[in-house]
């Protein structure tokens, strides 16, 4: 079984920083892509960022421009750079990862303050 482990979250101010990363527990063969989401207390779950296994990025509009995908393969892991964040960018942040199965991480929150 392949668990997905995210960390780099926490407490920020507007217009700091923060990188997030997700490592997978194993190695994920057959990966299609990677993505992370983050889900709003009231809201709904939504695409941040993904990276796709020929190396395709997509942000979603709120984010471009600020935020950035990369991964690691030796690691196995992915990242979310967070730039020039705001509070509307307070949300728990999930790691996805779409192979023969889809993986997610349990979560990691990330609260910009005012």
């Amino acid at each position: 079984q392949v668990q997905l482990l995210e960390s780099g979250g926490g407490l920020v101010q507007a217009g700091g920083s923060l990188r997030l990363s997700c490592a997978a527990s194993r190695r994920i063969s057959s990966i299609n892509a990677m993505g992370w989401y983050r889900q709003a207390p009231g809201k709904q779950r939504e695409s941040v960022a993904t990276l796709t296994n020929a190396g395709n990025t997509n942000y979603a509009d709120s984010v471009k421009g600020r935020f950035t995908i990369s991964r690691d393969n030796a690691k196995n892991t992915v990242y979310l750079q967070m730039n020039s964040l705001t509070p509307e960018d307070t949300a728990n942040y999930y790691c996805a990862v779409v192979a023969v199965e889809m993986y997610w991480g349990q979560g990691t929150q990330v609260t910009v303050s005012s």
